[in-house]
Formats: C-alpha cells, sequence, structure tokens
C-alpha cells in the first residue's frame, strides 16, 4: 500500500570534484580549478575542459597549488555553493 507521509525521502549523494587551488586569498573560501578531459565530437581530438569554482573552507591548512576534493552543498554565499572535504595532496612548492 501507500507508505505514511511521515517518511523523509532518503538523502542523495553530493557530487564530489578533484581540483587544485589557484587561490587562498579570501578568508574561508578557496577557488579550485577543476579539469576534465573529454574527447571533441566532430573532430575526435580529446580536449581539456576547465572550470573554476568557490569552495568554503572552515579551518586553514589549505593553500595554493594543493589538491583537493570538493563537494557540492547548500548555498554558503552568491557565487559559493561547495565545499573541501578532503586535503588530497599539499603542494610541493613551500
Amino acid at each position: 500500500m501507500n507508505q505514511p507521509a511521515t517518511q523523509a525521502p532518503q538523502a542523495t549523494r553530493a557530487r564530489t570534484l578533484t581540483g587544485r587551488v589557484v587561490s587562498d586569498r579570501m578568508q574561508k573560501t578557496v577557488t579550485v580549478l577543476v579539469q576534465r578531459r573529454v574527447k571533441h565530437p566532430v573532430v575526435g581530438k580529446t580536449i581539456t575542459l576547465s572550470k573554476k569554482y568557490h569552495a568554503h573552507v572552515a579551518e586553514g591548512g589549505i593553500g595554493q597549488g594543493d589538491l583537493v576534493e570538493i563537494s557540492e552543498c547548500r548555498p554558503i554565499s552568491r557565487t559559493k555553493a561547495w565545499k573541501v572535504t578532503r586535503l588530497i595532496e599539499k603542494s610541493k612548492a613551500g
């Protein structure tokens, strides 16, 4: 039969992306460059597409050049709807 209306819908998994931090000059925000490789539909050549995302970082420790994983979240500001979930690799440049 029908399920009661009091049951909450299942939570959907948030999208996650991996990218490199290109700017950490803002407070609690980093700019992450995400690159993906796709095949051109007509030419057939593999091209690199890139996009920058603003991501929220609660505590410091994330710097320019670090490889991070970001996940989608509720909008935090006008341009920021992603948060840094984990640091994958620290930048080798000091």
